[in-house]
Formats: C-alpha cells, structure tokens, sequence
C-alpha cells in the first residue's frame, strides 16, 4: 500500500518514523519556526504544526496513509481543531504550571489554567476613507470620528463591584467551551469556542456597574488623527495601530482605513503620471500658442507654448515631465503630466466665400483624383449620431416582421413583382 509521505516530509521523518520520532521532529522545527523567533515563518509553523497534529494521533494517521489529505475528515481530528500556537502551548508544559519558554528573545509565557497562551488580540475593524486627488497630491492631516468600545471607567472592565464577580457557571471560569461536530464519517471532531455568557472571560458579575450594565465595555466616540501623505494611491490602507474596540485581557486590535479617491473632474491617475484633455482652437492648433493650459492640483497654472509651424493634430498626446504625482515615501520624485488635445473647429459659415478662397491658398492644396467608377451617384451628408448606428437594420427587421405577420393573416397574398 502506498502511503502518502507529505505530512511526513514537512516533519522530515521517514514515513515509518515512531511516535517519538514524529515529537522530536516537531519539537526542532517548531521550536525554529514558531513565529516568536521568526515572524517571517507564520505560514510554515502552521504546516509543520497541522502535519504534526494529524501524524501525532494513532487514528488520523492512519486514515491519512491510507486515504491522504482528502480523506475523510480531511485528516482533522489529531488536536481536536487547536491552533498552530495551542498545539505548541500543549507539547511544551501546557499541563505544567504556567512557566514560560525562552527563544533567546522573548519569553512565551503561560496563562489561564496552566496552558500556555499567546496574548489575544482583538478584530482589526476597516473603514473606508474618501480622499480628493488633492488630498493625494499635497498630502492632508484630518480628524476621524469614530464610535468604539473601550473599557469601562467606572467598574475598570469587571462588570460590577471589585471582588463582586463569581465563576462562570457555564464554562465553569475558562472562558470557553467545548463543541462537538461529526467532521466524517464515524468521526468527531472536538474544537473550543468562547463563551458566550461570560464574553470568554471566565467570569460574571454578581453586583452588575451601572455605568456599563456588567458588560465592561462602553461606547465612546474618539477623534482620530490620520495624516494622508504625498502620492498615496487609491485603496491603499493607512493602519491605526491598537484603535480597535477595547475589551478586558485582549489586546485592542487595529482600525485600518481604505483610501478611497473621489473622481477629479479634470484629471486622472495611473501610477504617478496625471492625464487631463486640453481643448484648444484649430487657429491654435494650427498657428501655435502660448498659454495657461491647465490649473494643477496645488493651484499653480500649467503654461506651455507651441511653436508657431508646429501642427497639433486632433487627439495628439504631450507630456510634461515632473509634473505628475508625488512618490509615495520619495515626494520630490514626480512622474509625468500628460496632455491630450481636442481641437475645436469653427462652426458653419465661420467665414465668407472670398475668405476660404484666401484661407485655401495657404492650407495644403486639394488633392485631386480622377474618379474610377464608371457609375456615381451624387449623395447628400446629413448629421448623424452615432447613437442612431445600427437603428436602420432593427427597424427594418421590425418592418419586415410585420409584414410576413400581415401576409400570414391575408392567405399568404404577396405584392405582385413589376
């Protein structure tokens, strides 16, 4: 029988390694890449620990030699759905007396009945931010008002009078409970979930703060300081560290803003270059200018010249260097300012017929050509929309439609062909 040998390459073991060759193998590698020593190695140390949890247990490995990662249960069941760190909190003393473990630079400390535990830390809260492309651009220091929970001032996160808290009844004081859920066929798979009815702290109030009604925590509105620098981006993220909702024993988490930019009326952005369309008359296209083209986002007027000779032709791209956006974290480094020009042409009858004559005699002569056809028919221009293209073929579908519809119900009459 062929056994599937991952699990047992991630613990470098050979796939008939005894139970204290398995243990060993993850005590080395845990204790290398557990994320107190290299935070870079948070993903490897939930792998080694998932391989360690499924080969540590006689049943799961067994139903993983024989059946691999999609067998039944999905190889679950070895650490009864622990964490990477309450598997490592459990192989090293988790039974002990709340000693700690050194990594040379830090201590991984015991907690709440013995097992050691890493301090938890609450949900991270987003919030998205609306910002102008000025903002962007000069950089802006602004208040945020947000509505958080933070702990209680009166009962200090007890939820009632000093010494005035019991046990809780229901997680008998750990803070939470044991759940049972059937993962596969024949198997159960036994996971901690918080307690409801003390928060996941272990503990009720008997003599409830009126301030908080024993809940520890009240809602505040707090103003925060966001500062949006130069060349920040759109959907880019500015973390306000530890300005999460407050709760007791749980280090707040953080709020996260999103950058969300409103749409400029004249430019547009990519990367660190900005667009924007430039109308310019067909005598300036023609015979050059030089003007104020555009106002840029710090007010300043953008003036540029052409030459008189040099032709701006409908749709044609400039670009101005270093007038573009600021560089993120590098604000003197600018991208580009590119400019498309739309030539306006002078409405009908802009000038009398002796005029184009003289104008003619300047522009680029006629080009003439001797038609080809033998038959040419002489056809008017009208205004059209482009909005209206296609319309002609519907209409005519509709028409023909009705019409069959109308030589159906006459008993098939047809107009007779001239």
């Amino acid at each position: 029988m062929a056994v599937e040998s991952r699990y047992y390459e991630i613990l470098e073991v050979e796939t008939d390694a005894s139970d204290h060759e398995i243990k060993r193998a993850y005590r080395k590698l845990a204790m290398k890449y557990h994320p107190d020593k290299n935070p870079n190695e948070g993903e490897r140390f939930k792998e080694i620990s998932h391989a360690y949890e499924i080969l540590s247990d006689a049943e799961t490995r067994a139903t993983y030699d024989q059946f691999g990662e999609d067998g039944p249960g999905h190889g679950g069941g070895g650490g009864y759905g622990m964490s990477a760190d309450d598997l490592f909190a459990n192989l090293f003393g988790g039974g002990g007396g709340g000693g700690g473990f050194d990594f040379g630079g830090g201590d991984f400390h015991g907690m709440g009945g013995g097992m050691p535990r890493r301090p938890r830390k609450g949900e991270s809260m987003k919030y998205p931010l609306a910002v102008s492309l000025e903002d962007l651009y000069l950089g802006k220091k602004t208040k945020l008002a947000l509505e958080k929970n933070v702990i209680c001032s009166n009962c200090e996160g007890k939820g009632g009078k000093t010494g005035a808290t019991k046990k809780c009844g229901s997680c008998k004081g750990r803070g939470f409970q044991v759940a049972m859920r059937q993962v596969g066929m024949g198997m159960i798979q036994q996971m901690q979930v918080p307690c409801a009815d003390c928060d996941h702290t272990g503990e009720v109030a008997k003599d409830r703060c009126k301030k908080c009604k024993g809940k520890k925590v009240t809602v505040e509105k707090k103003y925060l300081d966001v500062f949006i620098e130069k060349g920040m981006e759109n959907g880019q993220k500015i973390a306000m560290k530890g300005e999460g909702d407050q709760e007791p024993g749980v280090e707040p988490g953080d709020v996260i803003l999103v950058l969300n930019q409103k749409e400029h009326p004249v430019f547009t952005r990519e990367g660190s270059d900005l667009k924007c369309t430039v109308k310019i008359t067909l005598t300036e296209a023609l015979c050059g200018f030089d003007k104020v083209v555009v106002t840029h986002l710090d007010g300043r007027g953008i003036q540029v010249s052409n030459p008189a000779g040099t032709v701006i032709k409908p749709g044609m791209v400039k670009r101005i260097p270093n007038e573009g956006m600021p560089t993120f974290k590098r604000p003197e480094n600018r991208g580009d300012l590119y400019i498309e020009f739309d030539v306006e042409f002078p409405p009908d009858h802009f000038a009398t017929a002796a005029q184009l004559s003289n104008l003619e005699t300047v522009l680029p002569k006629r080009k003439r050509e001797t038609p080809k056809e033998e038959l040419i028919d002489e056809c008017l221009l009208l205004d059209a929309n482009m909005e209206a293209f296609g319309a002609s073929s519907n209409s005519r579908n509709a028409y023909d439609e009705d019409d069959s519809e109308d030589e159906e119900g006459q008993g098939g009459v047809r107009c007779a062909q001239q």
